[in-house]
């Protein structure tokens, strides 16, 4: 049960780091545009916001990191950033887009269930 907790830690890590680079790097390109359905003028206008949302995804990925790097005693760690992963899920989909809900907010409650049975 740790190695399927400690692969979606992993996975909703790896899923932040490419959050990250969405929003701090691919925002006014055709993929950012796609993914956040931004047409390229507002994605001019709102591309320092969003470089600022990339790098609080980034930092969620950190936690995530260092919580798998302690191993066993990363475990409150690795809580803690599912944790603000989900909230941050919930609170997107409340605010921004529902899909959010799905994408961010599902993946850490998965990870959490595993985490806390493991």
């Amino acid at each position: 049960m740790t190695l399927i907790a400690n692969t979606l830690v992993a996975l909703l890590a790896l899923l932040h780091v490419y959050i990250l680079m969405l929003e701090m790097f691919l925002w006014d390109k055709p993929l950012g545009l796609r993914a956040f359905n931004q047409t390229p003028a507002s994605a001019a206008q709102t591309k320092v916001l969003a470089a600022n949302q990339g790098l609080y995804n980034g930092f969620l990925a950190a936690g995530l990191f260092w919580g798998l790097s302690l191993g066993q005693a990363g475990f409150s760690i690795k809580v803690f950033f599912s944790i603000c992963v989900l909230v941050a899920g919930v609170y997107g989909a409340a605010t921004a887009s529902r899909k959010i809900l799905f994408v961010q907010a599902l993946p850490a409650t998965l990870t959490l269930i595993f985490l806390l049975l493991s």
